[in-house]
């Protein structure tokens, strides 16, 4: 008997057409790495559609032309390899940390704001924008009491126009407190009378003491007519030991484009 015996080798290496897997054509079966990277592809991809990178709030672009996400301090080369990284666990994890962190700080804000006070109907009056609708109507009554000799000033201010359940109110203020009339004016004081809707009105009074005692400084407010009336006595010389102008009397006036009374709008 005669017996052949041939070798034969084949170009190209392993056959991966021929796998066994595989489909006739296919080039073979993927390995794991490789569908990876395929995986990483198609989602760079995609974020590129879908994605508007200006609108994203922890993209930076540094001076260096590199991409920064500020949520993860990680750097990237190019706008594809940072939506790559905003697939990933590490900034899916931060985003839901600070997603945490907000719904927290919104509770916390939102226990705060109960515990508040109500505000209160006089509050609310406040806070509203007025609109003033100009300066009360007075009268400025000037006399002299009998038996003391005490200088006398008697305001009277009409409020038909005033707020439900509001009162006129009043204070006295320094030459150096104003700031319409300058230089200031030591010899003088202040007088506002405060109301809503109206404007503030001040009356330029003698910076000398005030008689306090019961009767000489008087206040009194009519509901039914809307009139507002004080009534004040300086102290004279024998009260008070000094010498007093009985000039300045004469120039008590209201000011113009005065300032609003401390605690009014």
């Amino acid at each position: 008997y005669l017996t052949l015996s041939t070798s034969a080798r084949l170009l190209g290496g392993i056959d991966r057409q021929n796998r066994v897997g595989s489909k006739f054509g296919g080039g073979g079966v993927s390995s794991a790495q490789q569908s990876e990277r395929e995986r990483k592809e198609r989602l760079k991809q995609l974020a590129l559609e879908t994605i508007d990178l200006a609108k994203d709030p922890y993209l930076m672009r540094n001076h260096l032309g590199t991409y920064e996400c500020k949520l993860c301090l990680t750097l990237h080369t190019n706008e594809a390899n940072y939506l790559a990284h905003t697939q990933g666990k590490k900034h899916q994890q931060g985003l839901a940390r600070r997603a945490h962190m907000e719904k927290l700080r919104a509770e916390k804000q939102q226990q705060q704001d109960w515990k508040k006070p109500a505000p209160t109907a006089h509050g609310a009056l406040q806070q509203q924008p007025k609109i003033k609708i100009g300066r009360p109507a007075y009268q400025v009554f000037k006399s002299r009491d009998n038996e003391t000799q005490q200088r006398c000033l008697s305001f009277e201010l009409s409020y038909p126009e005033i707020e439900a359940n509001l009162q006129p109110r009043h204070r006295f203020m320094s030459a150096f407190e104003q700031k319409v009339e300058q230089p200031p004016d030591r010899r003088y004081q202040y007088l506002l009378f405060a109301a809503e809707p109206y404007e503030t009105v001040a009356f330029k009074i003698p910076n000398e003491p005030l008689d306090r005692q019961p009767g000489r400084f008087v206040t009194h407010w009519d509901p039914d007519d809307k009139k507002f009336t004080l009534t004040l006595y300086f102290l004279e010389e024998n009260e008070e030991g000094g010498k007093n102008d009985t000039k300045s009397m004469d120039n008590v006036e209201p000011v113009p484009k005065f300032a609003p009374a401390i605690g009014t709008s």
